[in-house]
């Protein structure tokens, strides 16, 4: 998938196949396609002589990889390489929930290169597009105002739990915002309020930006978005997806002190990112990127894009950014890996998410099913009991580090609980927060031995989080012990309370002398979780 930006170019690989998709190499170039534009309403001759580079490589690219059916002609020398992606499908997820609206489908072909605002609007798009095409033989398709929020609302949807709410996608040409209620787009808009068009309108210079420039460009976008009464009416979540975006979060995320595992899932409040605003504002570009979490590339259009996001927080009366790392090229190939819904959606992300995440490591499905049915019957049994509330996202925590804890094998067997946690860690887990991924992470790295701590990821930690690990860990760890030669000799539990103490019997097929002793051992740490004793019964 191509996704040809105003500020960006990417080439984006994703593959698909038995029940797992992943994105698996990316080619990024800060082509600056839209440089000029708001003069001149014009594709300027050095932005299309970067595009033209740039889109030479990645026909290249794809012809090496097998996906175009006519070679890509010589062009100008390549510019320099930064990221890289490539598309299959044989997409079997669980199927989603049918619904939708908006517009067609994407043509079938191994490739889709898709252009967005600054060549949309340019009055020389036909003659770029046209020697893009004979140069590459890229099948380019420039994407409607409405097609665009449509891949963003489903990088969006497809990526958190959005049921009601609004989707922002900052481009650098424009500023899509789509309405959603019970997931599907229902109100859709479209502004020139890009990062790049909004820097030379309103921040030209490189020095620092002087208040009144910053509120011109407050007002400005306040204009703008007075043309979406709608926007005040959409509910309490903003979900946010860009650089831009991400960037923003990035910056959040160093100044508060938290782990940097990625934004997906982070938040900014409208504080924060008034702060950031007036810190940018302080700095002329060059310095910006001085800033922890804002990239030298992206240094000159950072303020200009926080300005924006900030003034759609406002006019929409939104208290927090919610941020996915999917985008529109996620949206693109998500049109693909649902096809025969509509609109494409995953039923249910967060399992999704972790069931993707557990066919590419190829886990033993038997084994960690079981592992989670013992884990999470032992759970609601202690809930009944009254040791524990029974939440159910606590639950659903178990079950998703029940189904992962193994992935780490794929590595080493040795040490694989410590591997399984940094996989969780660094793929992420769209629909979780931050501190849900941590939870589950730490749990998988305890599913074998040592009393469970936050560790590094402490400061994602919030009231009673700790206490949550420990339940999920030592439970996570009796379902381990009790399912240890992997062949499900235990079928069941049943717990009950004897003088101060859990006992636990074992309803096993044949002898269970191994399960019994492994499950014993874990009584110190259910004494912590539980405030009880452990026996344990065959």
């Amino acid at each position: 998938m191509i996704d040809l930006g105003s500020n960006s170019f990417r080439l984006v690989v994703f593959s698909a196949a038995d029940g797992w998709w992943q994105r698996t190499d990316e080619i990024y170039q800060a082509v600056r396609i839209g440089e000029g534009m708001a003069a001149t309403g014009r594709l300027g001759e050095e932005p299309i002589e970067r595009a033209l580079a740039t889109l030479d490589v990645f026909g290249h690219f794809c012809q090496a990889a097998g996906l175009l059916d006519q070679p890509a002609q010589s062009a100008a020398p390549a510019p320099p390489t930064a990221l890289t992606l490539r598309a299959s499908r044989t997409p079997s997820l669980t199927p989603p929930a049918p619904a939708g609206e908006l517009t067609p489908r994407a043509p079938e072909g191994s490739v889709d290169a898709v252009a967005t605002s600054a060549i949309r609007d340019a009055e020389n798009a036909p003659a770029f597009l046209a020697q893009a095409r004979a140069r590459t033989s890229l099948p380019i398709r420039v994407l409607s105002r409405e097609e665009e929020s449509r891949y963003g609302y489903l990088a969006a949807v497809n990526s958190t739990t959005l049921t009601d709410g609004c989707v922002l996608d900052l481009g650098g040409g424009s500023l899509q915002l789509v309405r959603v209620r019970e997931r599907l787009a229902r109100e859709v808009g479209s502004w020139r309020v890009g990062a790049v068009r909004m820097t030379e309108h309103f921040l030209p210079n490189g020095g620092p930006a002087k208040p009144r420039q910053v509120q011109a460009l407050r007002e400005h976008v306040a204009q703008e978005l007075a043309s979406a009464p709608w926007l005040s009416k959409t509910g309490r979540r903003l979900v946010g997806i860009g650089g831009t975006v991400r960037s923003l979060a990035t910056v959040a995320q160093r100044a508060e002190g938290l782990p940097t595992n990625g934004v997906q899932g982070a938040t900014v409040t409208r504080e924060a990112l008034e702060e950031i605003v007036e810190r940018l504002a302080a700095l002329p570009t060059a310095e910006r990127a001085s800033v922890p979490g804002v990239k030298p590339a992206r240094a000159d259009l950072i303020l200009a894009g926080a300005v924006v996001v900030e003034a759609a927080m406002q006019a929409g009366g939104f208290e927090q950014l919610e941020v996915t790392e999917a985008g529109l090229r996620e949206g693109v190939f998500f049109e693909r890996l649902l096809a025969g819904s509509e609109p494409p959606l995953f039923e249910d992300v967060r399992r999704a998410s972790v069931e993707n995440l557990a066919a590419r490591y190829g886990v033993d499905r038997a084994h960690t099913r079981h592992v989670a049915a013992l884990a999470l019957g032992m759970f609601d049994q202690l809930a009944r009991m009254g040791l524990h509330t029974g939440d159910e996202r606590e639950r659903e925590l178990l079950w998703a580090a029940c189904t992962l804890h193994d992935i780490g094998m794929s590595v080493a067997y040795d040490d694989h609980h410590k591997h399984s946690r940094y996989l969780i860690l660094n793929a992420g887990l769209p629909g979780y927060s931050p501190t849900e991924v941590a939870i589950v992470a730490q749990a998988a790295r305890y599913h074998r031995k040592g009393l469970p701590e936050p560790g590094p990821l402490a400061a994602l930690f919030g009231e009673g989080d700790a206490a949550r690990l420990d339940r999920c860990a030592v439970l996570l760890r009796l379902a381990e012990d009790l399912e240890r030669s992997r062949d499900q000799l235990v079928r069941d539990t049943v717990l009950s309370a004897r003088n101060g103490t859990v006992q636990l019997q074992l309803l096993a097929e044949g002898g269970a002398a191994v399960p019994r002793w492994a499950a014993a051992r874990e009584r110190e740490l259910f004494a912590r979780a539980f405030d009880r004793g452990l026996s344990v019964v065959a």
